[in-house]
């Protein structure tokens, strides 16, 4: 099969670092990790396991941060190498072990990525017993190489390759009525989900989501699908993420600008008074309830504290990559900090489901119409070109980009 296979090597990366100084086009250039070749189809791990055709496989924002080399070397201790990049998934089922029930060959799915103590064959850990697989005690254990996901794990493979494998638990089946590009949109909606659910934001209070991709729009109507009337306010970069944030929800829009002049616009909306250091941004004295920072670079995060009230909460939901950042509001403010990483198991409205299933069944129900997200299509030899449209977002108008491996 044709797959995107990344395999950072010393040399590569050392190559592709100096070279995407110069040009950003190095990323996919002769010498980086990302190369597109002809692999060998994973083979099933077990006979619980089940492979997956794709036909929609999304570029998320942690995947560029992967090619661009800028994520922190820590997880590099949780993945093995080389493995086929791409989580965010939709496909159809082209083969399915014996001990596999409840599945069939041509039915279409979408599988959560996720690779805990089920899918490794060992006994459960006290994190996973607890329905809590995102916090999996036993990511490099059991009978597959280290990774936290499906798209991280030389075993697996990815979405972004024609065929990948997953494990029974991790397959759900798509309701007939969603279409391929919602279901698409299930995996990034249900991270964004995940943290909103134990606690959803007061009515009457104020939410500002900052960043305005895919992660951000998801946690705008996330807000909104949990039934808060929260006030929410967009931080945007581009006019036409704005228009998509009001679109699913938000009360309010902010655009970004040189230096700090959006901060009045923010304090505006969510209340404070903003001070001057001798150096640097202003202070907000007031702010958000509630910031949920969904970018991950040091300027979001330095937003992100800066413009939350004392005693507030900051939700980091980007991959914050390795970034300066000045921590002071944190002691200042009394800031609860938290990061989400992915989902789990959930209770809400009197069910226990896991969080893709309650969103799935949300796109069912007409509850979350998010299919409009999914902006660019490519074949996979066009890899260089949906890459370039991912990253370009102010040219391409760009939310998901996906690569389309069967026709739909």
């Amino acid at each position: 099969m044709k797959a995107l296979v990344f395999n950072p090597t010393i040399p590569r990366f050392l190559a592709t670092k100096a070279l995407g100084q110069v040009n950003r086009r190095a990323v996919w250039g002769p010498w980086a990790p990302l190369q597109l070749r002809e692999v060998p189809d994973p083979p099933l791990p077990g006979a619980d396991w089940v492979r997956i055709g794709v036909r929609l496989g999304g570029i998320c924002g942690s995947d560029l941060h992967t090619i661009h080399l800028d994520t922190s070397p820590a997880l590099s201790a949780l993945t093995s190498f080389p493995f086929v990049l791409g989580h965010e998934n939709v496909g159809t089922v082209l083969e399915a072990g014996s001990d596999v029930h409840g599945l069939y060959v041509g039915q279409r799915v979408t599988v959560e990525p996720t690779l805990p103590c089920a899918a490794r064959g060992v006994p459960p850990c006290e994190n996973c017993s607890a329905g809590r697989y995102n916090l999996c005690l036993r990511t490099s254990d059991g009978h597959l190489s280290p990774g936290l996901m499906v798209g991280a794990c030389r075993d697996t493979g990815g979405s972004w390759g024609e065929t990948f494998v997953s494990h029974r638990s991790q397959v759900l089946p798509v309701p007939d009525d969603v279409p391929d590009e919602q279901a698409l949109l299930a995996e990034p909606m249900a991270c964004a989900l995940h943290p909103l659910l134990g606690a959803p934001p007061a009515d009457g209070s104020s939410v500002l989501v900052i960043g305005g991709g895919v992660i951000g729009q998801c946690a705008i109507a996330a807000v909104r699908a949990v039934g808060s009337s929260a006030r929410v306010v967009a931080l945007v970069k581009h006019p036409f993420q704005g228009e998509m944030a009001r679109q699913l929800g938000a009360t309010d829009v902010v655009q970004l600008s040189r230096g700090d002049g959006y901060y009045d616009a923010v304090a505006d909306l969510v209340g404070g008074v903003l001070r001057r250091p001798m150096i640097g941004r202003r202070v907000l004295v007031g702010g958000a309830d509630l910031t949920i920072e969904c970018v991950g670079s040091s300027r979001s995060l330095d937003d992100a504290l800066r413009l939350t009230k004392p005693g507030g909460q900051v939700m980091l939901l980007g991959l914050a990559a390795v970034a300066a950042v000045d921590w002071t509001p944190v002691w200042w403010k009394e800031l609860r900090v938290t990061g989400s990483y992915i989902y789990g198991v959930e209770h809400w409205g009197g069910r226990t489901a896991k969080t893709m299933e309650l969103v799935l069944d949300w796109m069912a129900s007409g509850t979350l119409a998010l299919g409009r997200l999914v902006t660019h299509r490519f074949p996979l030899s066009s890899y260089r070109a949906a890459l370039l449209t991912a990253m370009g977002k102010a040219q391409s108008r760009a939310f998901k980009v996906a690569f389309q491996m069967r026709p739909i």
